[in-house]
């Protein structure tokens, strides 16, 4: 389990929507707490004079010196939580997952847009960039309304989108002690569909017959495999656990589902395996990232 959280700033309040989510699981988990701002003036100094290149520096050092007083203030807010504050130079999500890989058992926990400037990363792209390129696991909360207030925010159930596959069930162990710690709900989840062929062929293209078979099989394959997982998490001692099975495409319907149960966490593993039964777990990861509303749980494993 984690011993650290790490929280990438850049100073705007589009970025801090992550923060009551980190309090709340800085408070349950009881671990701590490292703020990490990093200012970035490399791609700037490329392109100006000398002369402009060290007056930028100079800013950068008061940029430095900002970001650090910041950085602090944020820090009071997090009330019994052990918090240290960084500030870093350098390419915003290179220096995220150096800083992560630092230390053992580490969260990244973002927003996914911040603002741009000299010394602001644009932290849509960041977080993409950190989704995309490191092994770290990632709490990513889509910034596009106001977050929770804290003493409103409580996780009741933590979803995982299954695919069948061992990589996709790979986030089960980590979800296992999330859900006994916070004490959520444990939900697993399952798309199923056709081909996508049998949904755009023309008319007399497929049998009809033949393919409302298919989709029954299909559907009681899914089933048979929620319901063995389900008993199996139950016979380990976690009590309130239940599936969900849907038809249509994953990614729609992960988020549907998501949006209509509230106060959850979805957990998901960054690839799966694809063909007919199964769906690329992967790039429904990241477009479940980008859309869902929800705080998203990325775990990455390389194939």
């Amino acid at each position: 389990m984690y011993r650290r959280i790490l929280i990438p700033l850049d100073g705007s309040k589009t970025a801090e929507t992550i923060l009551p989510y980190a309090r709340y699981l800085a408070g349950k988990l009881k671990i701590a707490i490292e703020l990490l701002e990093v200012v970035d003036i490399m791609e700037a100094r490329r392109s100006v004079s000398a002369d402009d290149a060290m007056l930028m520096q100079r800013l950068a050092a008061d940029d430095v010196r900002r970001s650090g007083e910041y950085l602090k203030a944020v820090s009071a807010s997090f009330a019994g939580a052990p918090v240290t504050t960084t500030v870093r130079q350098g390419p915003a999500a290179e220096i995220i997952l150096e800083t992560a890989a630092n230390e053992k058992d580490t969260l990244v926990a973002m927003a996914s847009h911040g603002r741009s400037g000299m010394n602001r990363f644009l932290l849509g792209s960041v977080a993409e960039k950190v989704l995309r390129g490191g092994g770290t696991p990632l709490l990513l909360v889509r910034a596009t309304q106001p977050p929770p207030a804290q003493s409103e925010l409580a996780l009741k159930s933590v979803i995982v989108p299954l695919d069948g596959s061992d990589m996709a069930e790979s986030v089960l162990s980590v979800v296992e002690d999330l859900a006994r710690q916070l004490e959520l709900a444990l939900i697993l989840f399952r798309a199923y569909a056709l081909p996508y062929g049998a949904y755009t062929a023309g008319e007399g293209f497929y049998d009809p017959v033949n393919l409302e078979a298919f989709l029954r099989r299909l559907e009681q394959e899914a089933r048979d495999y929620l319901e063995r997982k389900t008993g199996e998490l139950k016979r380990k001692g976690l009590a309130d656990v239940s599936y969900v099975l849907s038809e249509g495409l994953s990614a729609d319907q992960i988020i549907q589902f998501a949006r209509a149960t509230p106060n959850n966490l979805i957990a998901m593993c960054s690839h799966g395996y694809s063909g007919v039964k199964r769906w690329v777990l992967g790039s429904v990861t990241e477009i479940v990232a980008r859309h869902s509303g929800d705080p998203v749980l990325v775990l990455r494993r390389s194939d």
